[in-house]
């Protein structure tokens, strides 16, 4: 056989950093090894993988036709080196959005922590597009996200079902009226999530249209910070029921009941289609089924205060 595993490793990261040195720092490696590596491995089949822009590296059709396969065959070795060295499971990357890395990724890999100890984990947090990104770059093994996906090289599996919830301050005048009509709403200050998160994405479809022109005061990229927002009374603002239990039962936020609204969502466990299912994978997802068991809305969780 013409190649190694580690030339392939080379590859991969040179491909997912789309700069050598980078790549060889993350592999502990000389700038110049693992750019040899890199050139002995296209001058072996006489054909490049990448584009060579100034010193920026991007993969070309080759390239890309190939990462799949190559980080497929990876995680198969990995999986080799965990099980000879006493039944370990591979190093597992997992990506979660923002509510669900906050309020349910943690609990997963709790669970997966406590199983396999020995087990390397590790929980990427980020908005739905940023998830996504990471998916497709084959940075994460396995995903766990609530905007909306579409694309043909992710698989979608529908996993917990979530809502939205419309919210303000205890001292606000909308708290002692309980409900708001369109109007009402479009008259407000709002503090949303920043364009790319799948709670943003909901607001947008769902509660955007119906009040045509609104006031935007703030997006904030972080749940906590928009709730700290409102309860300073800064305006009113729309997220996650899951996010919003513990201040909903400390009266420290209320619920502005909008039933005009469909703010119903689900949440999905998502991963490449083209990249094979390690075992890893497949036992976080069993983890990710027996909380869904246990609980098919996330109303349904009992879930400890994550402040």
């Amino acid at each position: 056989m013409k190649l190694t595993l580690r030339q392939l490793e080379i590859f991969a990261a040179i491909a997912r950093e789309q700069n050598v040195s980078r790549a060889a720092e993350q592999l502990a490696m000389s700038q110049s090894a693992a750019s040899n590596a890199l050139v002995e491995l296209e001058r072996q089949f006489d054909c490049p993988l990448f584009d060579r822009i100034g010193k920026s590296l991007h993969l070309n059709a080759t390239g890309q036709g190939v990462l799949p396969m190559v980080d497929s065959l990876l995680g198969q070795a990995r999986e080799v080196e965990a099980y000879l060295a006493g039944g370990q499971l591979a190093p597992l990357k997992v990506g979660a959005t923002l509510t669900i890395g906050n309020y349910l990724g943690t609990l997963v890999i709790a669970d997966y922590m406590r199983d396999y100890p020995n087990s390397p984990v590790s929980l990427q947090v980020a908005n739905t597009h940023a998830i996504v990104e990471r998916l497709l770059r084959f940075d994460c093994d396995v995903a766990l996200v609530e905007g909306e996906i579409s694309h043909p090289e992710l698989l979608v599996e529908p996993w917990l079902e979530d809502e939205l919830v419309v919210f303000c301050a205890p001292s606000h005048p909308l708290a002692a009226i309980g409900s708001a009509d369109n109007a009402t709403l479009a008259g407000q200050g709002w503090i949303l999530r920043e364009p790319g998160s799948g709670t943003r994405q909901q607001f947008d479809r769902v509660v955007a249209p119906a009040l045509g022109r609104y006031d935007l005061r703030l997006e904030l990229e972080h749940t906590e910070a928009i709730k700290r927002a409102v309860e300073s009374d800064l305006g009113i603002s729309c997220l996650s029921r899951l996010s919003l239990r513990e201040a909903f039962r400390r009266g420290s936020l209320v619920e502005i009941a909008t039933p005009q609204f469909d703010l119903r969502r689900q949440f999905h466990i998502v991963r490449h289609a083209r990249r094979s299912e390690g075992k890893s994978v497949q036992v976080f997802r069993q983890m990710c089924e027996r909380l869904r068991g246990g609980a098919r809305r996330t109303a349904d969780l009992s879930l400890p205060f994550i402040p």
